[in-house]
């Protein structure tokens, strides 16, 4: 080895053994040398700050949030494969329908996020939920666009929670309504949000039906 060498060795085992000594010397706290012309004050506020900063991230943290995080965000996987299906469903069979499309964006909102009083876990389950809940509802929209066109028929018994097109369907076992009304009712299934529907819509369902049943 050559006399270089040796003294780079020398001079990192002299600066370990320096750093051993302050972390000694500090009874276990932590005293590293500060480059020329700093001192403690410059020192110590960045260090209260970065210690306000873990209490503020970690404030009313519960151990048992932490231990079934990985189930409850696992469920990230069903959710996006579900959005993707529905989407592609939609777009493939609504234009077929002549229904009119959902707009992904009016039920996903990420935006609470940007709240500067949340702190990062919160607006990590903000995120999450955020998109999880505005999913479901948009899936229950083209799902209840769906059953407004081909079943828009009340149950029996009406279920806790439906979703807002299940108010405009036909009384449950009522043929003679159903024979007069089940046109309509599709042609206002197929039309745009806010309007009734209009005659076209309403003639051409009318001319499908002498073909059959729909």
């Amino acid at each position: 080895m050559t006399q270089p060498q040796f003294g780079f060795i020398a001079r990192v085992r002299n600066r370990l053994h320096a750093w051993r000594a302050h972390l000694e010397d500090g009874a276990g706290g932590l005293h590293l040398s500060l480059p020329h012309g700093l001192t403690d004050n410059h020192v110590r506020p960045d260090l209260g700050a970065a210690r306000a900063w873990i209490a503020r991230h970690t404030a009313r943290f519960r151990p048992w949030e932490f231990v079934t995080a990985p189930v409850i965000f696992a469920l990230i996987v069903p959710f996006a494969f579900l959005d993707l299906c529905v989407t592609i469903y939609q777009a493939i069979c609504f234009p077929i329908y002549g229904l009119p499309k959902v707009k992904r964006g009016d039920y996903i909102h990420l935006d609470r996020h940007k709240l500067g009083y949340l702190n990062l876990m919160q607006k990590l389950n903000c995120v999450y939920c955020g998109y999880c809940n505005g999913l479901l509802a948009y899936v229950a929209e083209v799902a209840g666009r769906t059953e407004h066109y081909f079943c828009p028929i009340k149950h029996g018994h009406d279920p806790k929670a439906s979703h807002r097109h299940y108010a405009q369907f036909l009384p449950y076992d009522d043929d003679a309504r159903h024979r007069e009304e089940i046109w309509d009712l599709k042609a206002r299934a197929r039309a745009c949000d806010g309007c009734e529907g209009c005659g076209a819509a309403r003639s051409e369902l009318r001319s499908d039906a002498s073909g059959g049943d729909i």
